[in-house]
């Protein structure tokens, strides 16, 4: 993984990141736009966590912590820059931020028909709950 390096995402990278997303990640959500992302990063200026090797971004992970629990969103390495390592990159990032804040256990959002993304997050130690299901309500501006 030469020249990985792993930053915080800033409202600079917005544009960056979501065109990102429609290349590198597997769906979409609601909040998934300019404005979405922006109060992200204005609430929780660490949880966006970038990937960047020379110079370019080829992974992104979202390592959101409410004060007591640890959420992951959007891992998302280029399809290009897949199995180096990058992903973990990430999740390390990201444990150790949700250590450094007192988190105790990370859970992820998996699709359920991402056969490859079940093996990344099985690799890195993660194992789906089957007795939860996510239950979603869209809320009107």
């Amino acid at each position: 993984m030469n020249d990985l390096h792993v930053r915080a995402g800033t409202s600079a990278d917005l544009d960056a990141v979501l065109a990102f997303w429609k290349d590198a990640a597997e769906g979409a959500s609601i909040s998934d736009d300019t404005d979405g992302v922006a109060r992200l990063v204005a609430r929780d200026p660490a949880a966006l966590l970038l990937a960047e090797q020379h110079g370019a971004l080829v992974g992104t992970v979202i390592a959101g912590f409410d004060g007591w629990r640890c959420h992951l969103y959007r891992l998302a390495v280029h399809p290009r820059y897949r199995r180096r390592g990058i992903g973990g990159a990430l999740l390390a990032a990201a444990e150790e931020r949700f250590r450094t804040l007192g988190g105790r256990r990370g859970d992820a959002m998996v699709l359920d028909h991402n056969e490859p993304a079940h093996h990344a997050w099985r690799a890195a130690g993660y194992a789906p709950e089957p007795q939860w299901s996510r239950w979603v309500k869209h809320l009107d501006g």
